[in-house]
């Protein structure tokens, strides 16, 4: 296999399209060949496919009811891969029968997905907000919360500060002690960092996001169906893309995606760049929304070069660059 194209995916936006010998089994009996796929979200595409011409008929066959697989699509989708592009017209899948379900658990299969589509639609509190800050940023943060009370009713802040046991915050649009906080030294960890907040859920599934992050209230109204929906096909972790937005203009490190919807049991490994420990059969993709990431042009120069030094060789260097390059489709 050839390196990657520099086109991004019509999908989920990765610049991660290869050259590919997967294929797909039609109920026909047919089967089709693809010339590339997404390493990322797993989309196939025919030979000669246009992008945009890809993005309108995807998005035209996600209208319905139902899916089934076009033969002569320009793009091939097996049922794990439409459950991302469902998301993405704010809709979930329900696989067509037994086997497709199975395919689901075992991505990527050479089935042709079929099944029915529904509207993802705001559901009760499922899911608790957790927020990492400093000291310094805490009233940014408060201020920020009452927004985001129509989505959760739980959320934790830590704090990297002297140990303190979580205590109650009076926050407007919450009930009372819905809003904690607590307080651990970093200690240059920040899996370990995580891990403490993902303990604070109340929820059976946390979103987390960092001080310097936002989610805009109409991404977190859909948290709680994506979780429905994940538990009933045995997901455990959710990515959103994160839009890295360095003096306000959104760089080329994207989708940049965050696994920062977690199952409550699941744990973070790595001290820097840290990412759920879970098998990826168990995540997912949901492109619905993102995750806002504001930064500095001081801070990217200096970002990548401390996190080197907290994990030599861990420290990826290469993102400062695409921060500080404009995004180019």
């Amino acid at each position: 296999m050839s390196g990657p194209s520099a086109d991004r995916c019509p999908l989920c936006a990765a610049r991660a399209l290869a050259p590919t010998d997967r294929h797909l089994d039609y109920p026909s009996g047919g089967s089709r060949s693809f010339a590339l796929a997404c390493s990322f979200c797993g989309l196939l595409l025919a030979e000669g496919a246009e992008p945009e011409a890809v993005r309108l008929a995807l998005s035209a066959v996600l209208e319905g009811r139902s899916f089934t697989s076009g033969e002569t699509a320009p793009f091939g989708l097996d049922i794990y891969t439409l459950r991302i592009a469902a998301t993405s017209r704010r809709r979930g899948v329900e696989p067509a029968d037994a086997v497709q379900a199975q395919a689901l658990r075992q991505p990527h299969s050479n089935l042709a997905a079929a099944a029915d589509l529904f509207d993802l639609r705001p559901a009760e509190p499922l899911v608790s907000l957790g927020i990492l800050c400093r000291r310094d940023e805490l009233a940014r943060v408060l201020s920020s919360l009452p927004a985001h009370a129509a989505w959760t009713d739980d959320v934790a802040i830590l704090l990297d500060d002297t140990p303190l046991v979580p205590d109650a915050l009076t926050v407007a649009g919450f009930p009372d002690r819905a809003v904690r906080l607590a307080a651990r030294p970093l200690g240059g960890d920040f899996a370990g960092q995580r891990n403490a907040l993902q303990a604070l859920s109340r929820q059976g599934w946390m979103l987390q996001l960092d001080a310097d992050e936002t989610l805009a209230p109409q991404t977190g109204a859909l948290l709680g169906a994506l979780v429905r929906q994940a538990e009933r096909q045995g997901l455990r972790s959710i990515g959103l893309p994160r839009r890295n937005l360095v003096d306000g203009v959104l760089s080329d490190l994207h989708p940049d995606t965050q696994y920062r919807l977690n199952h409550r049991g699941i744990r973070y490994v790595g001290c820097v760049h840290e990412r759920p420990d879970r098998p990826w059969q168990d995540s997912s993709i949901a492109l619905h929304g993102a995750i806002d990431h504001h930064l500095g042009r001081a801070h990217v120069d200096a970002r990548s070069h401390r996190y080197e030094a907290m994990a030599p060789g861990g420290g990826r260097l290469e993102e400062a660059r695409l921060l500080l390059t404009p995004y180019r489709r």
